[in-house]
Protein backbone atom coordinates (compact mmCIF):
# COMPACT_ATOMS: atom_id res chain seq x y z
CA UNK A 1 0.00 0.00 0.00
CA UNK A 2 1.41 2.79 -0.93
CA UNK A 3 0.03 6.20 0.31
CA UNK A 4 0.63 9.59 -1.25
CA UNK A 5 -0.29 13.04 0.19
CA UNK A 6 -1.48 15.34 -2.67
CA UNK A 7 0.99 17.84 -4.28
CA UNK A 8 0.93 21.42 -3.11
CA UNK A 9 -2.54 23.32 -4.01
CA UNK A 10 -3.20 26.84 -4.94
CA UNK A 11 -4.62 28.05 -1.65
CA UNK A 12 -8.12 30.49 -1.92
CA UNK A 13 -9.45 31.86 1.59
CA UNK A 14 -12.93 31.85 -0.79
CA UNK A 15 -13.53 28.25 -1.27
CA UNK A 16 -12.83 25.37 1.47
CA UNK A 17 -9.66 23.05 1.47
CA UNK A 18 -11.58 20.41 -0.35
CA UNK A 19 -12.28 22.29 -3.47
CA UNK A 20 -8.91 23.66 -4.21
CA UNK A 21 -6.44 22.87 -7.27
CA UNK A 22 -3.18 22.34 -7.55
CA UNK A 23 -1.03 25.17 -7.94
CA UNK A 24 1.68 25.62 -10.94
CA UNK A 25 4.07 23.98 -8.44
CA UNK A 26 2.38 21.12 -7.79
CA UNK A 27 1.45 20.17 -10.81
CA UNK A 28 5.47 20.59 -11.55
CA UNK A 29 5.96 18.21 -8.63
CA UNK A 30 4.13 15.51 -10.02
CA UNK A 31 6.90 14.43 -12.22
CA UNK A 32 9.40 13.48 -9.95
CA UNK A 33 6.73 12.17 -7.60
CA UNK A 34 6.12 9.62 -10.17
CA UNK A 35 9.54 9.16 -10.55
CA UNK A 36 9.71 8.04 -6.95
CA UNK A 37 6.42 5.80 -7.13
CA UNK A 38 7.65 4.17 -10.37
CA UNK A 39 10.68 2.60 -8.01
CA UNK A 40 7.19 0.64 -6.19
CA UNK A 41 5.71 -0.12 -9.30
CA UNK A 42 2.02 0.75 -8.44
CA UNK A 43 -0.81 -1.61 -10.15
CA UNK A 44 -3.38 1.31 -9.82
CA UNK A 45 -3.74 4.49 -8.45
CA UNK A 46 -7.26 5.30 -6.58
CA UNK A 47 -7.58 8.63 -5.55
CA UNK A 48 -9.84 10.75 -3.24
CA UNK A 49 -12.95 12.52 -4.91
CA UNK A 50 -11.22 16.65 -3.89
CA UNK A 51 -9.98 18.08 -6.52
CA UNK A 52 -6.12 18.39 -5.56
CA UNK A 53 -5.75 14.77 -4.82
CA UNK A 54 -7.67 13.29 -8.29
CA UNK A 55 -5.23 15.85 -10.11
CA UNK A 56 -1.85 14.82 -8.45
CA UNK A 57 -3.40 11.08 -8.99
CA UNK A 58 -4.33 11.54 -12.94
CA UNK A 59 -0.87 13.39 -13.15
CA UNK A 60 1.17 10.65 -12.10
CA UNK A 61 -0.99 7.79 -13.37
CA UNK A 62 -0.47 9.57 -16.81
CA UNK A 63 3.31 9.46 -16.01
CA UNK A 64 3.19 5.54 -15.34
CA UNK A 65 0.54 4.93 -17.72
CA UNK A 66 -1.76 3.31 -14.76
CA UNK A 67 -5.33 3.03 -14.73
CA UNK A 68 -6.86 5.73 -11.94
CA UNK A 69 -10.25 5.35 -9.96
CA UNK A 70 -11.59 7.23 -7.72
CA UNK A 71 -13.05 6.06 -4.20
CA UNK A 72 -15.53 7.81 -1.40
CA UNK A 73 -13.91 8.03 1.77
CA UNK A 74 -10.56 9.16 1.20
CA UNK A 75 -11.25 12.72 1.51
CA UNK A 76 -9.75 14.77 4.35
CA UNK A 77 -10.96 15.15 7.50
CA UNK A 78 -14.30 17.05 7.12
CA UNK A 79 -13.47 21.10 7.65
CA UNK A 80 -16.30 22.84 5.45
CA UNK A 81 -16.94 25.38 7.52
CA UNK A 82 -13.57 26.04 9.24
CA UNK A 83 -12.51 30.06 7.53
CA UNK A 84 -9.49 30.36 5.92
CA UNK A 85 -6.88 31.55 8.96
CA UNK A 86 -3.43 31.65 9.64
CA UNK A 87 -0.59 28.68 9.23
CA UNK A 88 0.06 29.31 12.35
CA UNK A 89 -3.54 28.76 13.69
CA UNK A 90 -4.43 26.06 11.51
CA UNK A 91 -1.53 23.80 12.98
CA UNK A 92 -3.03 24.65 16.19
CA UNK A 93 -6.32 23.45 15.39
CA UNK A 94 -4.89 20.30 13.72
CA UNK A 95 -2.71 18.97 17.12
CA UNK A 96 -5.93 19.73 18.91
CA UNK A 97 -7.52 17.18 16.53
CA UNK A 98 -4.86 14.88 16.76
CA UNK A 99 -4.51 15.44 21.11
CA UNK A 100 -8.02 15.07 21.08
CA UNK A 101 -9.41 12.30 19.10
CA UNK A 102 -13.05 12.04 20.53
CA UNK A 103 -14.00 15.80 20.73
CA UNK A 104 -14.71 17.96 18.17
CA UNK A 105 -11.89 19.67 17.89
CA UNK A 106 -11.84 21.12 14.33
CA UNK A 107 -14.06 21.12 11.71
CA UNK A 108 -17.39 19.08 11.46
CA UNK A 109 -15.96 15.63 12.92
CA UNK A 110 -13.46 14.26 14.88
CA UNK A 111 -10.74 12.25 14.55
CA UNK A 112 -11.57 9.33 15.27
CA UNK A 113 -14.76 9.59 12.98
CA UNK A 114 -12.36 10.59 10.40
CA UNK A 115 -9.77 7.75 11.34
CA UNK A 116 -12.60 5.14 10.90
CA UNK A 117 -13.93 6.36 7.47
CA UNK A 118 -10.45 6.31 6.08
CA UNK A 119 -9.88 3.15 7.13
CA UNK A 120 -13.05 1.64 5.82
CA UNK A 121 -12.11 3.39 2.59
CA UNK A 122 -8.66 2.10 2.48
CA UNK A 123 -9.90 -1.37 2.91
CA UNK A 124 -12.29 -1.05 0.55
CA UNK A 125 -10.27 -0.37 -1.78
CA UNK A 126 -7.52 -3.03 -0.77
CA UNK A 127 -10.59 -5.40 -1.39
CA UNK A 128 -10.89 -4.59 -4.72
CA UNK A 129 -7.89 -4.83 -5.82
CA UNK A 130 -6.24 -7.80 -4.05
CA UNK A 131 -3.03 -8.96 -4.76
CA UNK A 132 -2.08 -5.72 -6.40
CA UNK A 133 0.13 -2.33 -5.12
CA UNK A 134 -2.38 0.55 -4.74
CA UNK A 135 -1.11 4.07 -4.64
CA UNK A 136 -4.33 6.02 -2.41
CA UNK A 137 -3.48 10.03 -3.48
CA UNK A 138 -5.48 11.44 -0.10
CA UNK A 139 -4.89 14.13 2.25
CA UNK A 140 -2.30 14.83 5.28
CA UNK A 141 -4.23 14.31 8.41
CA UNK A 142 -6.22 11.48 7.28
CA UNK A 143 -3.12 9.10 5.88
CA UNK A 144 -1.86 10.61 9.40
CA UNK A 145 -4.53 9.48 11.24
CA UNK A 146 -4.13 5.89 9.57
CA UNK A 147 -0.27 5.37 9.70
CA UNK A 148 -0.91 6.11 13.81
CA UNK A 149 -3.67 3.85 14.04
CA UNK A 150 -1.95 0.90 12.15
CA UNK A 151 2.16 1.98 13.44
CA UNK A 152 1.26 3.73 16.69
CA UNK A 153 3.58 6.80 15.35
CA UNK A 154 2.86 10.17 17.24
CA UNK A 155 0.25 11.53 15.30
CA UNK A 156 1.71 15.04 15.12
CA UNK A 157 5.16 14.32 14.87
CA UNK A 158 4.35 12.40 11.58
CA UNK A 159 2.00 14.76 10.25
CA UNK A 160 4.30 17.66 10.91
CA UNK A 161 6.90 15.72 8.41
CA UNK A 162 4.75 15.14 5.61
CA UNK A 163 5.62 17.23 2.88
CA UNK A 164 3.43 18.09 -0.53
CA UNK A 165 4.11 15.88 -2.08
CA UNK A 166 4.92 12.91 0.45
CA UNK A 167 4.75 9.21 -0.38
CA UNK A 168 4.13 6.30 2.65
CA UNK A 169 4.90 3.21 2.09
CA UNK A 170 3.46 -0.10 4.58
CA UNK A 171 3.96 -3.76 3.72
CA UNK A 172 0.65 -5.83 3.27
CA UNK A 173 -1.52 -7.18 5.05
CA UNK A 174 0.12 -6.20 8.28
CA UNK A 175 0.09 -2.59 7.31
CA UNK A 176 3.96 -2.21 9.27
CA UNK A 177 5.78 1.25 7.89
CA UNK A 178 8.56 0.36 5.34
Amino acid sequence: LILVRHAAPRQDPAQPASRWQLSDAGRLSCAPLAARLAAHAPDVVVTSVEPKAVETGALVAARLGLPIEQADGLHEHRRERVPFTSPEQFERSVVALFERPDELALGEETARQAGDRFERAVQDVLARHPAETVAVVAHGTAITLFVARHTGLAPVAFWRRLGLPAVVVMSLPGLELL
